[in-house]
């Protein structure tokens, strides 16, 4: 017991988290969202990835995701999300849940999210000395690597110092579609 005679132990309260698959230009994505904000946007969801992020989710906010497409903040990013694949919105306009990432990760995400606008790409490097630690380009690699929100915060415009795609976590031909769409690659021939 603490000094205000609760128990240490006692898990937090369970957080209620939504989420839904939406079709897109990059395949399916799954987006959840808890009463702060869009919290997870994942690619490739397919019914086996969807089950093992539903449950990384209910292990993390203590409650089982409910599907919910009609819950507000998921209808609302299924419409930016679809304007953004339609070439109609720039910059997305939701509440995020930062809660997934901590840190120096989280450091590097928000000024991602915030100062590398559409059609514009950041070198690793560089994104590591925006967040005053100009050493740390793997670590910004690892950054994008948990981006629990991509394309939202736009982890596929970071690219090699030397011109390279870099890697991502949704894979290069994701990244490149994604580059392609806001102007910074030439379309796919095939």
């Amino acid at each position: 017991m603490n000094a205000t005679g609760q128990n240490e132990s006692a898990p937090a309260a369970a957080r209620p988290v939504v989420w839904t698959v939406v079709n897109s230009a990059v395949g399916p994505l799954l987006l959840a969202a808890t009463d702060e904000g869009l919290v997870a946007v994942a690619f490739h969801a397919t019914d086996p990835v969807r089950d093992g992020i539903l449950a990384r989710l209910g292990s993390r906010f203590g409650a089982g995701p409910v599907e919910a497409p009609d819950a507000p903040l998921l209808a609302e990013a299924r419409r930016q999300l679809a304007d953004y694949f339609a070439g109609r919105r720039r910059d997305f306009e939701l509440p995020l849940d930062w809660s997934l990432i901590t840190g120096f990760h989280r450091e590097v995400l928000r000024e991602l999210a915030a100062g590398v606008p559409y059609g514009a790409v950041v070198g690793y490097g560089e994104l590591a000395r925006r967040v005053g630690q100009p050493g740390a380009a793997q670590a910004v690699g690892a950054a994008m690597g948990s981006n629990p929100l991509p394309v939202v915060v736009p982890c596929h415009r970071v690219v090699e110092r030397d011109g390279g795609i870099g890697g991502f976590g949704g894979g290069l031909e994701t990244k490149r579609k994604l580059l392609a769409l806001e102007g910074v690659l030439p379309e796919p021939l095939f």
